[in-house]
């Protein structure tokens, strides 16, 4: 998923405090414009939101157990989820037609860069081809028991990427029983996060990581 050579340095952004879930979206939507017009160079920027849901295009109005947070719908793929203070949301908007033009390699590029980003901390995150996300093994939970732990969403317009990945950090992790996450709501498969599963990592630390992780898979950032 590396971009050709001579290709710019991808923009590497942190927001400081909460960004406005609304706001994001239309700051995605004008970058992803200027992107495909060669106006501006791919982004990847890193923000926390206020507590909401949001769903995709896919979501399933049955999957809204309770609406505790304002629900935004939206035009990325997937179902509902959660967003909030101490999940990173990483908003990533790259030109696929300089890059790579396939989807499923994209989705798949992504999955990469949360797993080597988990591998980071010595936590082992895997992919199942029936549930999108990245998932950690919870035996201490009984048999077969699964946590998921970053989420996976985007949107396409003219082979520009944007929305993208939140990786649960530390976040209120019974703000997701509000709804039915990404439509998974068998008893075996819960909600989990870094700190949850032991490790005090902080967000500056986990933004690192993710750093280190997305220039291994996609190239340098400035």
């Amino acid at each position: 998923m590396q971009a050709g050579a001579g290709h710019q340095p991808v923009e590497w952004r942190i927001a400081e405090g909460l960004t406005p879930y609304e706001a994001a979206v239309a700051f995605m939507e004008a970058r992803a414009q200027a992107i495909a017009e060669g106006e501006a160079p791919e982004l990847v920027w890193l923000v926390e939101h206020p507590p909401l849901y949001t769903a995709g295009t896919s979501a399933q109005d049955s999957d809204l157990v309770e609406a505790r947070f304002p629900v935004h719908r939206t035009g990325r793929g997937g179902q509902f989820t959660y967003h909030g203070p101490g999940q990173r949301v990483a908003y990533v908007m790259l030109d696929l037609k300089r890059r790579n033009p396939d989807v499923r390699a994209f989705v798949a590029a992504l999955e990469d860069w949360i797993t080597a980003t988990l591998a980071a901390f010595n936590i082992r995150g895997e992919r199942r081809e029936d549930r999108v996300g990245v998932w950690v093994a919870r035996p201490d939970k009984g048999a077969g028991a699964e946590d998921k732990i970053a989420a996976i969403g985007i949107r396409l317009r003219r082979w520009v990427t944007f929305h993208g990945i939140s990786l649960n950090v530390e976040p209120e992790l019974d703000h997701f029983a509000g709804i039915v996450p990404c439509g998974i709501s068998a008893a075996r498969y819960g909600v989990t996060s870094l700190v949850d599963l032991g490790l005090p990592v902080t967000m500056p630390e986990a933004d690192m990581a993710l750093r280190a992780a997305f220039e291994d898979i996609f190239g340098p950032t400035v």
